[in-house]
């Protein structure tokens, strides 16, 4: 009888949420990190709710999404990520895109990357959060790969439901079941616009900054919280598994990296590809402060390329 293959000795556990603008800008990092440790690392995702529907609606919604505009806009500038010209309002609520996006995991990771990152896509180049399940299951529509059908009803099921449900509950313990503290959580090191300190929830309890990694390696971890550089993160996983990243793969081809990805903004496509850009068929969708490719498969079925930008339609390299 064959041996069954050996699982990779290091784990690493996202906390995010599809309308978190600093996930946003954590994209970048994130992704290469994910391609350096594909097959070596297990990668999981937990939704953490940033907006609930526990949350009081604002006395005055316009000067909120004014506020909040100014907030993202100030954001971008620490991390380069593109934010839409104009947000229609703020998020009411994380739980339909991360429904969406918890169910679209059933069909795959790489579906599942792409579903979320249409959702994140809603929010920061759209300008329109997909805070209600229609919009949330409208705006992935035409992703390769997606089976909107299917996806519809594993969003609407009770499972789906309940693993958001235990994502929520698990961002909200940041200590271990021994209630010792992970120190990491609690510190605000340097360095960093968004050092990750653990944030406090209206019920008393805390929760993890949105983002927050943490690696494990057996009984060894390491928390990296908030807004980081990639060299953090790949010294936490060379500390916990020292070897893991040799022989690490190269940046690919602009033109493999974005059909990969299916879109890429600009710190993402100077980390993730290497040569001359852009590739040819590439569509630019014009920002607030910057553009955003898609490929040539990605691109008739984004809304951004069904809308005008500024006027102007998305342009073809």
């Amino acid at each position: 009888m064959r041996a069954a293959p050996a699982r990779p000795a290091l784990e690493v556990v996202e906390y995010t949420d599809p309308m978190c603008p600093w996930a946003w800008g954590s994209d970048p990092a994130f992704r290469r990190l994910r391609a350096l440790l594909a097959g070596r690392a297990n990668w999981r995702r937990v939704y953490g709710l940033l907006f609930t529907d526990e949350d009081d609606a604002p006395p005055d919604p316009a000067a909120e999404t004014a506020w909040y505009a100014r907030h993202v806009a100030g954001i971008s500038r620490h991390t380069g990520a593109p934010h839409a010209r104009s947000l229609a309002r703020v998020a009411a609520c994380s739980w339909p895109s991360s429904l969406v996006a918890k169910a679209a995991e059933l069909q795959g990771e790489e579906t599942a990357e792409r579903v979320l990152r249409r959702l994140r896509e809603s929010v920061f180049v759209l300008g329109e959060p997909a805070d209600t399940l229609p919009l949330a299951l409208s705006v992935v529509r035409g992703v390769p790969g997606l089976d909107p059908v299917r996806l519809a009803s594993d969003a609407a099921s009770d499972e789906v439901r309940e693993r958001v449900r235990a994502d929520a509950a698990e961002t909200r313990r940041p200590l271990p079941e021994t209630r010792r503290p992970l120190p990491e959580a609690w510190a605000e090191p340097g360095g960093s616009p968004h050092p990750g300190t653990a944030k406090e929830t209206p019920d008393g309890g805390h929760r993890y900054a949105l983002p927050t990694l943490l690696l494990r390696s057996g009984d060894a971890r390491r928390l990296v919280p908030g807004w980081r550089e990639l060299g953090e993160y790949t010294a936490a996983a060379e500390e916990l598994c020292p070897g893991v990243l040799d022989a690490a793969p190269a940046p690919p081809s602009p033109a493999a990296a974005l059909s990969r990805y299916g879109s890429l903004t600009d710190p993402e496509r100077r980390l993730l590809g290497e040569g001359a850009w852009p590739p040819p068929g590439a569509v630019q969708v014009t920002t607030g402060n910057g553009p955003v490719w898609l490929c040539p498969e990605e691109a008739p079925s984004h809304p951004a390329v069904a809308r005008t930008v500024d006027g102007r339609a998305a342009n073809r390299a």
